[in-house]
């Protein structure tokens, strides 16, 4: 949001100092004529693959209507019957947050809107609220650190009644969640707010409650598995955590960045889960065997890199669109500045100014940065890849220098149509370009916890058939593992200390210092990956 709030400002500055001192002003009975007589021509840009990126669909006035055609993509090859998606929805209800979809939202889907009233999946927060009927604010937060722990370690409904309670009126609805995981695809529509001249945007106004709801669900389901562990239900409880594994998977389908983290997120509360469930179900060789396959089949997380490709490239195209359409109010609207109008007298002038850009030169230098980030951030090899993606951003931080200054805002006065485009294209480019380096990083460090996580199971298999846990971790391969992956942020070895009765592993995450095994919720915090057994103690709320 802060990459929009800062765009109406220089934009218009730009405007503002496009309109002459001693002509921006008319007597005031001219005001509205001045105004009117203002031509509003369609703006410049050609519909291709370089500029615009998709052909279609066109909206009335001929703009291209990003959020159907980015809609158009995610649903090849869905449909209602395969489509998680589907069931997540029955689970949550028709306005999980109490916010209304718009009706093209299950148009989309191809359902029919769940019915105002069933039996849907009811938040902690809520449960509270209107269930127990507790409004003493510290009553509610021991409330909330109890289901924060519950997804951490096993527990018994004696000594958490609330969240026991709580997960006992949402069994319907996370038995609905749990079959909507088993589905092959997931298809999520984007539905932005829109007005007689169509659509407002893609990300800033697209309702992703149903995401948001996502993880309220895997904190439900990680902490019945946790319970069922206290009971004796093993496999139970392994479907439950599984199920969560194919949630965040299913979320990070998404089109978005934030779909993509909240999917990362997802995976990392299910393998913490993992972890506490491994080490207390009392799990024989064979259970162990079985589970680590389990999450070997599971698919890999999708990559943010087809996120920016796809959905970010599409905000920031349709962007693009915005301004050239609307000018300065459109993303003061966005910004949360309920579109604020500017001086009327100079209005007029500054959306002369707009439509005289030609705005080629701004969508092909976008989706140039988009086609450079999405290549880097497919690089398998990691050096390289951070070393691309910190050259893209030094390339950036450049280009912003330059072009947001006084100086630069009189050359695109001053400049022929394509200037003024390439000008603002860069301008654009540099507020709305994501932070992927640390979106990449998020991804990474998910990459090296699964790595982690497969290694516990190996080497309670290991200990399983010769009553100890390894010497070294080479000798889990090739009988439990194909083969040992070094740390993905060193590519040296992982740490490994056996003990007698347990172990301490760990990588020494994205700052490849050893922080001896402290992770970001110790103390004081590190930044390393670590699994140790048995497991440390929680630290008291």
């Amino acid at each position: 949001m802060l990459r929009i709030c800062l765009l109406p400002a220089f934009l218009g500055f730009v405007v503002e100092a496009a309109s002459p001192r001693a002509t921006a002003s008319p007597p005031p009975q001219d005001k509205k004529a001045a105004t009117a007589s203002v031509p509003k021509p369609k703006p410049k840009f050609t519909i291709g693959k370089d500029t615009t990126y998709v052909a279609g669909p066109l909206d009335k006035d001929g703009f291209i209507d990003y959020a159907a055609a980015l809609n158009e993509r995610l649903r090849q090859g869905v449909t209602p019957a395969t489509n998680a998606n589907v069931l997540i929805w029955k689970a949550i209800g028709p306005r999980p947050e109490g916010v209304p979809l718009p009706a093209d939202f299950f148009q989309w889907l191809q359902i029919d809107p769940p019915p105002e009233q069933d039996e849907y999946f009811i938040g902690l927060e809520r449960f509270i609220k209107e269930h127990l009927k507790i409004n003493d604010p510290e009553q509610a937060d021991a409330i909330r650190n109890q289901q924060t722990r519950a997804s951490q370690r096993p527990w018994t409904a004696k000594k958490y009644p609330h969240i026991a309670a709580w997960l006992k009126i949402n069994a319907k609805p996370l038995a609905v969640v749990i079959d909507g995981t088993k589905r092959p695809h997931y298809f999520a529509p984007l539905v932005p707010d829109k007005d007689d001249k169509g659509s407002k945007g893609i990300l800033l106004t697209a309702n992703l409650s149903g995401v948001q709801k996502s993880r309220e669900l895997t904190a439900a389901l990680a902490a019945r598995a946790l319970l069922r562990v206290a009971e004796g239900r093993r496999a139970e409880a392994w479907q439950d955590l599984l199920a969560c594994h194919r949630l965040g998977r299913h979320v990070g389908k998404g089109a978005t960045l934030i779909e993509g983290l909240v999917g990362l997120a997802i995976d990392h509360i299910a393998s913490a889960a993992d972890v506490a469930f491994l080490e207390s179900a009392k799990l024989d060789a064979k259970q162990v065997r079985a589970c680590l396959r389990d999450l070997q089949q599971l698919p890999p997380l999708p990559a943010m890199a087809d996120m920016i490709d796809t959905g970010e490239r599409f905000f920031f195209l349709d962007g693009v669109m915005l301004v050239a359409r609307g000018g300065v109010d459109v993303l003061e609207g966005l910004a949360g500045k309920g579109g604020k109008a500017r001086d009327k007298a100079a209005s007029p002038i500054g959306e002369r100014f707009l439509q005289s850009v030609d705005w080629d030169p701004a969508l092909r230098n976008g989706n140039q940065w988009y086609d450079r980030l999405a290549a880097a951030m497919r690089l398998p090899d990691r050096p390289a890849r951070e070393k691309l993606l910190r050259q893209i951003t030094d390339d950036i931080r450049e280009m912003h220098s330059k072009n947001v200054s006084a100086a630069n805002a009189a050359r695109m006065i001053l400049g022929t149509s394509q200037a003024k485009g390439k000008a603002l294209g860069d301008i654009l480019s540099a507020l709305l370009l994501p932070a992927f380096h640390r979106i990449q990083h998020a991804a990474d460090r998910n990459e090296q916890v699964q790595r982690n996580l497969h290694l516990a199971f190996a080497l309670a298999a290991h200990r399983h058939d010769h009553g100890r846990y390894p010497a070294q971790l080479d000798d889990l391969a090739p009988k439990y593992l194909p083969k040992v992956e070094p740390d993905l942020f060193t590519g040296k070895p992982l740490v490994y200390r056996p003990m007698d009765n347990g172990y301490l592993l760990y990588s020494f995450g994205i700052d490849g210092r050893d922080n001896d095994a402290r992770g970001q919720d110790d103390d004081p915090p590190g930044d390393d990956l670590a699994v140790r057994m048995p497991l440390p103690r929680l630290r008291e709320p």
